[in-house]
């Protein structure tokens, strides 16, 4: 039934390798009550643990009804030790909140028996043990022996083929000892048993057979057993039962131990939620703080984007000029006063502003070709610096170009064109820029997916073709003085009437004004090509500015390209 051959068992400490068992070699009948006896550290609690699947040899073999376990995986000595084996310990092992019962039933969950053959089997044990009217009590309301009687109840629950005994009276007085030894002695008469103990005068009174151990070696075998007529089995014709455990069975379990020890569930589970929500919380306040981060980022670079123009004026020397106003100057001796020219030379860096250019020609080809460059920026967008000429016809049909700048010009008697600096500072994201380009999207959209996040359509919709274009108002619905000029929903005489009343010291009019929604959107205006604006001379000397006359740039705004407001974006 069970026999071991040149068991070997080492165990590696560091450096060192500490023998165990020095080639154990025995047989067992398949019912006799076998002690093993021997000094702390000969190797008892080892072999007894090898046989009964809870360590593994390193060298020798392990035949269990003629089938070798060298090949035997997990699965294999799961189910040994769940239906083949029964243990007892010196230290009981049983679950403190649970019945008598309910421990004695557990060592049945494993193999998937149903409830009812569960609770029958368990009694029954409980009662060939002495028990029969302890079950319901709880392992810490009995006795020591009690307990012990419990554990060997658990252990014989399965009915198993061997019953493993590990100093099973080592904690008991010497009655209740001389109780489990009858118990035991009882149970090995249709089973094996094998039992480890330091007492010998235990063991030869109620043991069938003696097993001596010194240092990892069997001494002497008061009643050795050798099967001459068995053969071994081959490993493929073993059929062993498997562990299984239902789902429910083992939720019910663990619902039951929960609610058993609530104080302990209940403040594990407080402890627990705080984790959780700690880090919920964390995770939260940093992925919040991120897309606030995100939306800043993006509604800012989408009112100011990074632009990157061919040529920009260098405005280094204008700046240093006035940082260096007030400076200290050591060209001439501190024997008079001097002057310092200061404004002189910030006229001088105004009037003759230095540039700079950057190749956007190769900056172009770096963007197109680099592969991680869309995933670094929301919209990236290419311009040309073409003006849109737009005109418009006053209630008088009067034709007038809708430029904020050239309207002011008109209106204050003071051109900004070409000085410079001034120049540059007037209409670089300045209010005066009333016309802008609208970012496109991807796969031939018209309007960026961006720009539709970061606006809101209050009227009318986006442009659906190139002769539409969309009024942009803030958040209170509101444009400039100067978009009202280029609309023409302000006249360049009211312009002028208010420069002419601020120069003789009048209070202007602050009046707030309205426009219907309908009204913006009924407005359109012609779009005329810069090519449109010149023909051909009459005597065939170079060409003219057509838009020079008023018939000519009536011309031009009869053969312009009409577009119309198609909504309102805030």
């Amino acid at each position: 039934m069970l026999k071991l051959t040149n068991i070997v068992k080492d165990y590696v400490a560091g450096d060192a390798t500490v023998s165990a068992l020095k080639g154990v070699s025995v047989e067992f009948r398949k019912n006799e009550f076998v002690s093993i006896l021997g000094h702390s550290g000969c190797g008892k609690t080892t072999l007894l643990n090898i046989i009964g699947g809870l360590d593994h040899y390193t060298d020798g073999d392990l035949h269990i009804n003629g089938i070798s376990t060298k090949q035997y995986k997990d699965s294999d000595w799961d189910a040994y030790r769940n239906h083949s084996v029964g243990f007892v310990f010196q230290s009981y092992n049983l679950i403190p909140h649970q019945s008598v019962l309910a421990n004695v039933e557990l060592a049945l969950t494993l193999s998937g028996v149903s409830k009812t053959e569960r609770r029958s089997r368990a009694k029954t044990a409980l009662a060939r043990v002495g028990l029969a009217d302890q079950m319901h009590k709880k392992p810490n309301q009995m006795s020591g022996g009690q307990m012990q009687r419990v554990a060997i109840a658990r252990a014989l629950v399965n009915n198993p083929d061997i019953l493993l005994a590990d100093e099973p009276t080592g904690a008991l007085d010497t009655e209740t000892s001389k109780q489990i030894m009858e118990l035991l002695k009882e149970i090995a008469e249709d089973r094996l048993v094998i039992m480890v103990t330091h007492n010998p005068e235990l063991a030869e009174e109620y043991s069938t057979r003696i097993i001596k151990l010194i240092d990892g070696e069997i001494i002497g075998d008061t009643n050795p057993y050798k099967d001459e007529t068995a053969e071994e089995v081959k490993a493929d014709k073993k059929k062993s039962k498997k562990k299984s455990m239902s789902f429910f069975t083992a939720l019910s379990l663990s619902l039951n131990n929960l609610l058993t020890k609530k104080a302990r569930t209940i403040l594990t589970s407080f402890a627990g939620s705080i984790g959780i929500i700690g880090i919920a919380l964390i995770l939260a306040l940093s992925n919040g703080i991120q897309i606030y981060i995100d939306r800043i980022q993006e509604e800012t670079l989408a009112s100011y984007p990074l632009t990157i123009n061919a040529k920009s004026e260098d405005m280094t020397e204008t700046i240093l000029t006035l940082m260096s106003a007030n400076s200290e100057k050591s060209e001439h001796e501190l024997n008079a006063v001097y002057s310092s020219p200061v404004l002189n030379e910030l006229i001088n860096s105004m009037t003759n502003p230095k540039y700079t250019e950057n190749n956007l020609k190769k900056f172009k080809e770096f963007l197109d070709t680099d592969p991680e460059i869309q995933d670094l920026v929301t919209e990236l967008d290419y311009s040309y610096d073409i003006p849109f000429n737009v005109f418009y016809k006053d209630e008088e049909g009067n034709v007038i170009k809708s430029d904020a700048m050239a309207l002011v010009e008109e209106t204050i008697g003071m051109s900004f064109g070409n000085t410079g600096s001034m120049s540059s500072m007037m209409t670089m994201g300045n209010p005066m820029d009333v016309y802008e380009e609208l970012l496109s999207g991807d796969d031939g959209e018209l309007v960026s997916e961006l720009l539709s996040e970061q606006y809101d359509v209050i009227y009318g919709s986006w442009p659906k073709n190139y002769k539409e274009v969309v009024l942009v108002v803030n958040s209170n619905n509101e444009i400039s003085d100067f978009a009202l000029l280029a609309l023409g929903l302000r006249t360049p005489e009211e312009a002028k009437d208010a420069w002419n009343d601020m120069g003789e010291g009048e209070k202007l009019d602050t009046e707030v004004k309205s426009w219907s929604y309908e009204e913006i959107c009924d407005l359109t205006f012609k779009v005329v090509p810069s090519a449109s604006f010149y023909s051909i001379n009459p005597n065939g000397k170079g060409y003219i500015d057509i838009s020079e006359t008023e018939s000519g740039l009536t011309y031009m705004y009869d053969n312009g390209i009409e577009i119309k407001v198609s909504g309102i974006i805030r």
